[in-house]
């Protein structure tokens, strides 16, 4: 019989009140530290980092930037360097060396508008291939950088002439399970998803989830394509099972109406994909596990595979503010421990238990 005290808790191990609006929140990997990015009231950025020492957080480093920081990663960065690629609201890609964060490593104006969303891929021993960075924007471009290709884009998706841009919310790499295949999947405000194929540079599927994509995440990025995330503005989530594509159904998808407000995020857990936690603008963390179907393809009339989607079971959920929790990153070397922060400029670090159990 399953107890209260027998499934997975989400304790709030440490809270930290900060002087700015916080966007994204990124523990830095193989340390105790984690990265906040936001802007202060008179409309600079800020970056700082923190180092979580006996209990408490320390603030090491704070830099103020000219434009607000949007979002970050440290996805196409090596262990051994581990700089951080930012989008800012002005339109730029910058990487920054976090041992002297006072000017760029690198930095290219990427889009006309606010950089939205960012996601990287190849670095970290995560991925296969060279190491690449997407932005999508405001401007509703979606373009893929090589840190070592200085000013232009690799890839650039954009509407066709005479199509209305949308907004682009949510970038996530997939699929890099080899070093020539790479996928990119975005979110856009109209609810359409789309999932460009990088290797033969073309469109290989795309659906429309009737409300705005706020977060778009492959259960992992380093394989063959398995599960895709989405989460959405009336607090509905998908979950796309990518192993099998019809030719007309596409992927077959669970939906779930979890939060009763927007879900901002969506994060799976470095050592268990099947486990993801995602955050709503109530202030509410609901931690979930998928379960698989017996049989995950079957037939269909025609003979044609067709995918058979799971199921998702609610693990824990909790209430943490009264505020959006906006962002949320899992440590990749401790299972359990996160940080995230939210618009009622807080960030916390939380310790999620028993998630060898469930």
């Amino acid at each position: 019989m399953s107890t209260p005290l027998s499934k997975p808790q989400i304790i709030t191990h440490i809270q930290k009140s900060l002087n700015y609006t916080v966007f994204d929140s990124k523990w830095i990997p193989c340390s105790a530290r984690f990265v906040c990015l936001g802007n202060f009231a008179r409309g600079t950025g800020v970056m700082q980092i923190f180092e979580v020492q006996r209990g408490e957080v320390q603030l090491i480093k704070e830099v103020e930037k000219p434009k607000p920081l949007k979002c970050g990663t440290f996805g196409a960065t090596s262990l051994q360097q581990r700089h951080i690629a930012t989008g800012d609201f002005d339109g730029n890609l910058s990487l920054w060396n976090l041992e002297r964060p006072e000017t760029p490593v690198y930095t290219v104006k990427a889009h006309k508008e606010i950089v939205n969303c960012i996601d990287g891929v190849g670095g970290l021993g995560v991925g296969e291939g060279a190491p690449e960075i997407v932005t999508g924007s405001r401007d509703g471009t979606v373009k893929v950088w090589d840190p070592r290709q200085k000013d232009t884009p690799v890839v650039n998706m954009e509407p066709v002439e005479g199509e209305t841009k949308r907004d682009c919310w949510t970038v996530a790499f997939g699929h890099a399970f080899n070093d020539q295949d790479r996928c990119v999947c975005a979110g856009y405000d109209n609810g359409d998803i789309k999932l460009f194929d990088l290797r033969n540079m073309r469109l290989r599927w795309e659906t429309n989830i009737k409300n705005g994509v706020c977060c778009v995440e492959f259960d992992r990025k380093n394989i063959n394509m398995n599960k895709l995330v989405a989460t959405s503005l009336e607090g509905k989530f998908h979950v796309f099972d990518l192993r099998t594509q019809h030719a007309t159904k596409g992927f077959a998808s669970v939906s779930e109406k979890a939060h009763k407000s927007t879900i901002w995020q969506v994060r799976h857990l470095p050592q268990n994909r099947d486990i993801f936690v995602t955050s709503g603008g109530a202030g509410n963390l609901h931690l979930w596990k998928y379960e698989y179907p017996a049989e995950r393809s079957k037939k269909d009339s025609d003979g044609a595979d067709v995918g058979v989607a799971g199921s998702v079971n609610l693990l824990q959920n909790v209430t943490l503010s009264t505020q959006p929790l906006t962002s949320l990153d899992w440590s990749p070397d401790k299972q359990g421990l996160c940080v995230c922060s939210g618009f009622d400029q807080c960030v916390r670090v939380l310790i999620v238990t028993k998630l060898n159990q469930v």
